[in-house]
């Protein structure tokens, strides 16, 4: 696959909720409602008419009540009736997947204004049971669709975590330097909260709490569930898994929110832009995956087909990755050659939490605002997904 030419982002149509931790506080709400209800608010916000859609990819990995219907549904809810379009779900990869699909109608010709909007609620996740007539008194079998997908993988056998400590014991990463990354992370994410949030403000849109759907109970304007970190603290925990190296301190959390954007033509996003001056282009994406077991290895392939793809180098871009564990953003920087401290400016999913399918959008959604501050630069977004895959995306943004 070549690069795309023709799919842009009109800049300032990019948005994320905050994202709150597990049973936290966006725990009570339907998400692919709550996504429709952020969709609405963020095009009254930039003045865009859903009339003008021609097509939508919703991406979610988690099922809700009646998301059988998502597109369709999604549609309706944002006052754009007339127009569907596909429901995409590849794990945390799902945001890159989603893009790249919309990209894919634009290139081609057969679209020309699509929305992409993820969601997921990890929260409540559903018990799923599936009945089977051929076993001893037609008993089937049940799963809790987040915890127990979370703690096996059918393939390669085992729970999320111990993808984690087999690339931390073959690459030799140590304990400390878990620690020191996540401490690293936690640093760059308090940077998002100077100046009364600034950064995140570029591109966060605030919730209103309502699980009635008659009653506003509250706003969540900011994250919720993150940890206050410190090396002390860190240096109390202990390992998750016996012997192992990663705590709950190095890893990421389960949450919930969504994030979303436009993908158009050159022309349409500069008619929708906030600053016809800033062009947005995606440029190409990368996906790949590694031997059983070692999820966390997949975002060097990933990193490095994109990269290929576009014609850029690992020195010419800006990086935003999506990392569940320490261990990964450690793994990537020895093996692509940069310093810790040069990728995640503003913080990483590590430490904001892992809502899964719109993980990656949010973190591009930074990467455009990083971009665009430093007046126009080349992106990659890279990060691991369930399966031992990675998936990544390389943006260019220019500014006049």
């Amino acid at each position: 696959m070549t690069a795309f030419q023709r799919s842009f982002i009109p800049y300032g149509s990019q948005w994320s909720t905050p994202f709150a931790k597990w049973q936290g506080r966006l725990a009570s709400l339907h998400p692919l409602r709550l996504a429709a209800e952020s969709t609405r608010a963020q095009f009254e916000r930039r003045g865009i008419d859903p009339q003008g859609l021609d097509s939508l990819v919703v991406g979610w990995t988690v099922p809700s009540l009646q998301s059988f219907y998502g597109a369709p549904w999604m549609a309706g809810l944002i006052g754009a009736p007339d127009i569907t379009g596909p429901m995409v779900m590849q794990a945390c990869a799902t945001s890159v997947r989603a893009l790249q699909t919309a990209a894919h109608a634009i290139e081609a010709g057969d679209r020309e204004k699509t929305l992409v909007v993820t969601f997921d609620k990890c929260s409540n996740g559903p018990h799923v049971y599936y009945p089977d007539g051929a076993a001893p008194g037609g008993t089937g079998k049940a799963e809790n669709w987040v915890m127990d997908n979370f703690g096996k993988d059918p393939w390669a056998r085992n729970a999320m975590i111990q993808t984690a400590e087999n690339v931390a014991q073959e690459a030799g990463i140590s304990r400390e330097r878990q620690d020191a990354l996540t401490q690293l992370r936690y640093t760059q994410y308090e940077a998002a909260l100077a100046d009364d949030r600034a950064f995140q403000k570029r591109y966060m849109l605030p919730v209103e709490i309502n699980p009635s759907g008659r009653k506003v109970i509250g706003t969540l304007d900011s994250d919720d569930g993150v940890f206050r970190t410190t090396p002390e603290g860190l240096g109390k925990l202990r390992p998750v898994m016996p012997e192992g190296t990663v705590t709950f301190g190095s890893q990421t959390h389960p949450a919930d929110g969504n994030a979303g954007c436009l993908l158009t033509t050159e022309a349409h996003a500069k008619e929708l832009a906030t600053d016809a001056g800033v062009t947005v282009r995606v440029v190409s994406t990368g996906e790949a995956r590694v031997k059983k077991g070692f999820m966390a290895m997949a975002t060097v392939p990933a990193a490095r087909q994109a990269l290929a793809r576009a014609g850029f180098g690992v020195n010419d871009v800006r990086i935003k990755t999506h990392n569940p564990f320490a261990v990964n953003d450690v793994y990537f920087a020895d093996e692509m050659g940069i310093a810790e401290d040069s990728f995640n400016n503003y913080g990483s999913s590590l430490i904001f939490g892992h809502p899964q399918g719109p993980t990656g959008l949010r973190l591009i959604a930074e990467l455009i605002e990083e971009l665009v501050m430093g007046g126009g630069g080349r992106g990659l977004f890279v990060g691991c997904a369930a399966g031992d895959t990675g998936a990544a995306l390389c943006l260019q943004v220019d500014c006049d």
